[in-house]
């Protein structure tokens, strides 16, 4: 805190004990008071409603008061963004965002180091889960006093929202990112998990996702200034304690951010993301001034390296309208491991007083420090040949309205028209026995490929992928991609049969004169019946594969992903 600050411009944690965050209404009368104040420096504005009908705010810094995001594109400005509260009761960047951005007010000095950079920031994203303030529901977490709920106003976890947009929320935040297409973003969270000497841990976006010269900076360049200037803060840090075993003397993975988390979803837009995590049981004074002190230093660098950050992006966008492959899937890389200093405290295992097992616990008397593997690569796991265009049937509007929200651009059909296309047939799924984030997810997708005769009507979608938002479009579209809309379930009803029943006594002799008719189910019927031999004696399994499989009552669209591929 500046020792030009005054009484009345302390934020609400630094007037309280070290262990107080902000409530939401302090939060947002504090940023109208500032705006007020500083109209040449702050813009304030409402961004949208939350599913419970509370405001969505915004908040915009630059060193020159301008603030139409038209001038600064025209500009060529870059911007720097900074989300909070994503999960309220990880609060430390709504408290540090807040002192930041008052800071920017009253220091001449620090506004001048932004230069031509706009800061851009969203104080609180879950303004429904700060508003639900107890002190309850995180376990293992060592203060504040009292702070936000995890789900939003329909129990949701907004960090999992980005691609299938459940919230009104998300729905705000895409087109708010689409709008801005920050070159940065750091996203502020508190992690749990083991124990160790960092205070502050951190997840980027996946330099091999990202790719070419843009992935290769972050990795080469980005990271390690940031880790560096973090232990000259006096906070040093460590990539996010992603565990292989129970302790971290086993080694640690980087974490696989699919385009679910923020930092997946800005790989999607070419925007390098942060995601710092702080760890739960350091003091939250402690965690508040660490999560100040990384969006500093991200900040510094995003400045100093502006220029050369646009020119990746520019031509990561160039190089997505020409790929011809795209990774739908990624693992991490145990093939080539890393060695990471790391600084973690001594494994115990005692007997538990509450059952008969040997419990863990982390003694902070055996500090250790040592080099741990950290496998810090990801290869891929699934490609696949990227066509010119996708055809989106108009019935799918949920789906064109995601694209719409995220910038990918489309073009409707004026007139009918017939494409040869390349069409999936979905044969299996496997689906999560119980909801995850307010849908049955589809964890496993097995696909047959075929090219069909494909009739599109006028005002139905084409997608074409010589565009900028190619990587949007394939991460979304291509069923069995890590987070696509058909493992979200928005094209469920395709994978039910709607003429679905048959009476056998009088099916039995249509059946018969199925097999003489279709060669290729009589072929299908003798592989069956030799694979399934203790269901011939059920009528209704006999006639119900022969009522599937064959031509004659089959149902085009049953098992048929209705976005299809044109390759030429």
């Amino acid at each position: 805190m500046s020792s030009l600050t005054s009484l009345a411009d302390r934020t609400p944690f630094e007037l309280g004990n070290g262990n107080q965050t902000t409530t939401w209404a302090e939060c947002i009368a504090f940023y109208e008071q500032l705006a007020e104040r500083f109209p040449g420096v702050l813009r304030w504005w409402r961004i949208g409603t939350s599913d419970t009908g509370l405001p969505m705010h915004a908040g915009l810094v630059t060193a020159d008061g301008v603030f139409d995001r038209d001038t600064l594109r025209a500009q060529g400005r870059p911007v720097f963004f900074n989300n909070n509260g994503i999960h309220p009761g990880e609060p430390e960047g709504i408290d540090a965002c807040m002192a930041l951005v008052r800071d920017f007010c009253v220091e001449p000095e620090r506004l001048a180091r932004l230069g031509g950079t706009a800061f851009l920031f969203i104080p609180v994203y879950n303004v429904d889960g700060c508003a639900n303030r107890q002190s309850t529901s995180r376990a293992n977490q060592l203060g504040p006093e009292s702070f936000g709920f995890r789900g939003n106003g329909r129990h949701l976890d907004l960090n999992r929202d980005f691609i299938k947009c459940d919230s009104l929320a998300a729905q705000v935040f895409n087109r708010f990112f689409t709008t801005w297409d920050p070159d940065v973003m750091v996203d502020t969270h508190t992690s749990n998990g083991a124990d160790y000497a960092y205070t502050m841990t951190l997840i980027p976006t996946q330099p091999d996702k990202l790719g070419g010269g843009l992935g290769d900076f972050l990795r080469e360049r980005m990271l390690p200034a940031i880790y560096g200037d973090m232990q000259r803060r006096g906070w040093p840090t460590c990539p996010y304690v992603n565990l292989l075993a129970e302790t971290p003397d086993d080694g640690i993975e980087d974490f696989l951010d699919l385009p679910r988390f923020s930092t997946g979803y800005a790989a999607l837009h070419h925007t390098i993301g942060f995601m710092p995590e702080t760890h739960m049981l350091k003091p939250f004074a402690d965690r508040v001034a660490a999560t100040r002190a990384l969006v500093e230093v991200v900040l510094d660098f995003a400045v100093a390296q502006a220029g050369r950050i646009q020119q990746l992006r520019r031509e990561a966008r160039a190089e997505a309208g020409r790929r011809t492959q795209w990774p739908l899937r990624w693992r991490n890389d145990h093939a080539r491991p890393a060695r990471l200093s790391f600084k973690g405290y001594a494994a115990v295992r005692t007997p538990s007083q509450l059952g008969d097992y040997l419990r863990l616990s982390y003694d902070r008397g055996q500090p250790w420090e040592k080099d741990i593997v950290h496998y810090d690569r990801c290869v891929e796991e699934l490609v696949v040949t990227a066509p010119k265009a996708y055809l989106v049937p108009q019935a799918w509007r949920e789906v064109i309205e995601r694209l719409e929200w995220n910038g990918v651009a489309l073009q409707r059909l004026a007139a009918d028209r017939l494409f040869d296309a390349r069409v999936y047939r979905v044969l299996d799924v496997d689906t999560r026995a119980t909801a995850y984030e307010g849908h049955m997810f589809h964890d496993r997708v097995v696909l047959s490929t075929h090219t069909e005769a494909i009739q599109a009507r006028a005002g139905d979608v084409l997608v074409p992928l010589d565009q900028p938002k190619a990587r949007y479009a394939v991460e979304t579209l291509e069923p069995e991609a890590h987070d696509s809309f058909f493992r979200w379930g928005f094209f469920n009803s395709v994978l039910e049969r709607k003429q679905a029943s048959i009476s056998a006594y009088a099916f039995e002799d249509t059946a018969l004169q199925m097999l003489a008719d279709e060669p290729q189910l009589r072929h299908a019927f003798a592989e069956w019946k030799a694979a399934h031999p203790a269901q011939l004696s059920d009528p209704q399994a006999v006639l119900w594969f022969l009522f599937t499989q064959g031509r004659r009552h089959a149902e085009p669209e049953w098992q048929r992903y209705p976005v299809v591929a044109l390759m030429e």
